[in-house]
């Protein structure tokens, strides 16, 4: 039998199988509310009877609505309050949707980013906010050099704050809000309407996201109104969100009590794509394009160890691979046909400063191991001297941290980044071989 079925129906039905009083106090004033193709709700006089209903009598609902139906549907029981305020909910979300333009970029989401060490805990910290904004780490302020994901991670706060609350979300660069600023003073600064609205746009808001803070440095007067908008939202426990290309402490042409207040809530960094994470976001890059096919493993190795800066660099690698594809259709994409694709490239987006990946393949190569034993908790003798010498040549040759390069081998913590250190700079002064071996890896890596 099809939906369209009477209520009474349904009534006269289970009237049948009930006691007189049982069906009196339970179905007597129910009502069918709404009924879509997978459920059904069902209005009910009071809360209690929702409770009971669903307790006690699903099974008996379920039943008898298939055989009026012959489909089985998802039984809700509600209240005449619940549907009131289901209705003022769905039509202020609409009314929001279309009134607020909040600059959100819909493609980038949590689902989207790729996690690795290097910013899972800016990830961790980005959801937290996401699902409880203006509860927990108010301001976040995330930073990192260009093209590491910031942006996209503060979009996927606010998309996903936008998608599960009513929450009005308002992402703006620093450039914008300097534009904004500036644009009330060239107008008349005694037009009442003018000012209220710029402050109707930044102040009466659940959440700003504001992008490249650092650009407000020099700009007095912009800094100024910037840190009564951000009292005002902190005050009213509204969510901040920052990025910058440095930390706090760093960016010395911001007023000091500006500073001060970025550093109240968490403060996350997004260090470059180690080796693993830039082959992960590698291939979910090219996942999907019927060109990712043809390409070898050996091709998404030798792209991570090159191109090493940030995800642009990545994606920019992938185009023009892509496109030499295009041009030349090859019947696979080997490390021979990258290499020729990717040799102007690669040479120019190279980032020397963080070569660890390069390191790390080097060194496994030369002791026919492979990256992720260097990284792993195997502690045989020959993976441990390995992994010791790869330590030692990132720290003399890199500028990076103690703590970056323990990061990078599989999360280990500083003290055991220094004994290795300490160990092979010991050794190396007496064991010629040992000189010969770390030699010849540089060689090997320049």
């Amino acid at each position: 039998m099809d939906s369209n079925f009477s209520w009474d129906e349904f009534l006269s039905i289970i009237k049948l199988k009930l006691s007189s009083v049982s069906f009196d106090t339970w179905f007597k004033d129910t009502k069918l509310s709404k009924i879509t193709n997978d459920s059904i709700d069902i209005e009910v006089p009071m809360t209690f009877h929702k409770n009971f209903l669903n307790d006690n009598y699903y099974d008996l609902i379920e039943s008898i609505l298939k055989d009026l139906t012959g489909k089985n549907y998802d039984i809700t029981f509600v209240v005449e309050d619940d549907i009131k305020i289901k209705t003022e909910n769905e039509a202020k979300t609409d009314t929001n949707k279309t009134s607020f333009n909040s600059n959100l970029n819909p493609k980038y989401t949590f689902e989207n980013f790729v996690i690795g060490d290097s910013n899972r805990f800016a990830q961790t910290a980005a959801v937290a906010v996401a699902e409880q904004p203006g509860k927990v780490y108010n301001p976040l302020f995330i930073h990192g050099k260009s093209g590491l994901g910031k942006t996209h991670l503060m979009h996927a706060i606010g998309n996903y704050i936008t998608e599960n609350s009513h929450k009005n979300v308002l992402y703006v660069t620093s450039d914008k809000f300097i534009t904004d600023f500036i644009g009330i003073n060239k107008k008349d600064t005694d037009n009442y309407d003018v000012i209220e609205h710029f402050k109707d746009k930044y102040r009466n808001i659940d959440v700003l996201i504001i992008d490249d803070i650092q650009f407000l440095g020099g700009a007095e007067k912009t800094q100024q109104e910037f840190f009564h908008t951000f009292n005002t939202l902190y005050d009213s426990n509204k969510q901040i969100i920052i990025s910058s290309d440095r930390s706090p402490d760093d960016l010395k042409l911001l007023e000091d009590r500006l500073r001060t207040r970025f550093r109240w809530g968490l403060t996350a960094n997004i260090f470059p794509p180690d080796f693993d994470l830039r082959c992960k976001i590698l291939k979910d890059k090219m996942s999907g394009h019927d060109v990712a096919k043809l390409v070898k493993n050996e091709v998404i190795e030798y792209i991570a160890n090159n191109c090493e800066s940030d995800v642009r660099h990545l994606e920019g690698a992938i185009t023009r691979l892509y496109a030499y594809a295009a041009i030349y259709n090859p019947s696979e994409i080997n490390l021979e046909f990258a290499t020729e694709a990717l040799k102007d490239y690669l040479g120019k987006s190279l980032y020397s400063n963080n070569n660890i990946g390069k390191i790390q393949k080097a060194v496994a190569d030369y002791f026919n191991l492979t990256v992720e034993s260097l990284k792993s908790k195997k502690r045989t003798a020959e993976i441990n001297n390995a992994r010791q010498i790869a330590i030692y040549i990132c720290r003399m040759t890199t500028e990076e941290t103690t703590v970056r390069i323990g990061l990078e081998f599989g999360n280990r913590d500083h003290s055991t980044i220094l004994h290795a250190i300490e160990k092979v700079s010991k050794d190396i002064k007496k064991n010629e071989e040992l000189r010969n071996e770390i030699a010849e890896i540089k060689n090997k890596i320049n």
